[in-house]
């Protein structure tokens, strides 16, 4: 079989990077093919997630870290040196983008911006993913999704009525956000390699997390209706998409169309509910919602969560509700290869996720997220510096 070929291919991405926004978006790149090129500060241990436990893989590296950066290489450098500054700027000059996930006035201040780096390389693309943006009163501000979430409605959107507010469990803004950027450098790449012109490009946390409000955003700025949190994760407008009591615990049920709805009944044999006019239109079973959400417990109750799969796969949106270990543990991801086995030089039995990317129905490969600096001096010697030179430049902190 022919290697897979990857479409970014031959694309060099230059990261400033930290946590979990930047690296998560850069490394779809560097899964589909980019030579995406982390630049970090030994001094500094590197991205801040190598020395962010619980759990480690020897020094400068972790499991967070693994997370976000695999398929990756890694150069140390010092950017506030002379010399570190003039090696960027010549690797600039062989490389497409400059991605930073840093405060909105630290790009300006580092020399990351296209105003900045056009006359090294004219065609050069500088992604900045900030929490505010560069160009309003928040530009250095830290921010991190958890307040995201928070400013953006999220937390009275989550969780069931008249409880504390609550976040979503994972970090979805961060990933979004990583994945936004992607997708605009991208395309930003694509503009060059025709225009001969670069540019910058600015993603925000707080601007993809309000954009991610999609219709329940628009409906209140229009309608001025808020979306409020719902008994049973139930959605806002579809009756019944929700949480179901079985025998032996949950099952979620998604009748967004009539059609499920009939195959429900079907499948159910309830005619306490079939023939029951409150719930014979989407319409009524919405104004219904309350009365019905008993009635269709009563009947999950008669049998398992596992058995009423049986019966409504491949007829009807369900699902069971697993906790993290159920989730893993499930056979599913591991036959279709969404867990993989990623060995690693301090772990062999290390375990990763593949990218959900298909090409030509082939997993993208993986190959595990580099030791700080590990390619600092193959970098260097195909940009021209002599060996000779690379003790020196280290000794000064140069590299």
């Amino acid at each position: 079989m022919n290697e897979l070929f990857l479409p970014l291919r031959g694309l060099r991405v230059l990261t400033f990077e930290n946590f979990g926004a930047g690296p998560f978006g850069s490394m779809y790149l560097a899964d589909l093919g980019a030579e995406v090129i982390k630049i970090e500060n030994r001094a500094q241990g590197g991205d801040a997630t190598r020395g962010m436990g619980p759990f480690f893989l020897g020094e400068h590296d972790s499991h967070f870290f693994q997370t976000f950066n695999l398929n990756k290489r890694s150069v140390t450098l010092n950017l506030k040196t002379a010399e570190g500054q003039d090696l960027f700027r010549r690797l600039v000059k062989t490389s497409d983008a400059v991605l930073n996930n840093l405060r909105g006035d630290q790009p300006d201040k580092l020399g990351l911006t296209y105003a900045a780096l056009s006359a090294t390389n004219p065609r050069i693309v500088c992604a900045h993913l900030s929490a505010y943006g560069r160009d309003n009163e928040r530009r250095a501000w830290p921010g991190y999704d958890y307040l995201m979430q928070a400013e953006a409605g999220y937390l009275h959107m989550t969780g069931e009525p008249g409880s504390p507010p609550a976040r979503m469990g994972l970090s979805i803004v961060d990933y979004m956000t990583g994945i936004t950027t992607a997708l605009a450098l991208i395309s930003a790449i694509w503009g060059a390699q025709r225009s001969g012109n670069g540019r910058d490009v600015d993603v925000c946390l707080f601007d993809v997390a309000l954009h991610q409000l999609s219709y329940p955003g628009t409906w209140f700025l229009n309608e001025r209706h808020p979306t409020e949190r719902m008994a049973r994760s139930s959605h806002p407008s579809a009756v019944p998409v929700q949480l179901t009591r079985t025998r032996d615990g949950w099952i979620f049920l998604m009748c967004m169309t009539q059609k499920f709805w009939l195959e429900l009944m079907r499948v159910t044999a309830a005619p306490e509910l079939t023939a029951d006019p409150r719930f014979a239109t989407p319409e009524l079973r919405r104004e219904n919602r309350e009365i019905l959400t008993p009635l269709l417990d009563s009947v999950f109750e008669r049998d398992t969560t596992a058995n009423w799969l049986e019966k409504l796969k491949g007829l009807l949106p369900a699902a069971p509700v697993y906790d993290l270990p159920q989730a893993l543990d499930n056979d599913f991801p591991a036959r279709t290869g969404m867990i993989r086995g990623l060995p690693h030089p301090q772990r062999a039995d290390f375990r990763a996720f593949a990218n959900p990317i298909k090409l030509d129905g082939t997993r993208l490969p993986s190959r595990p997220g580099p030791a700080l600096g590990a390619d600092t001096e193959a970098v260097l010697r195909e940009l021209g510096v002599p060996e000779s030179e690379l003790p020196d430049l280290r000794a000064r902190n140069v590299i």
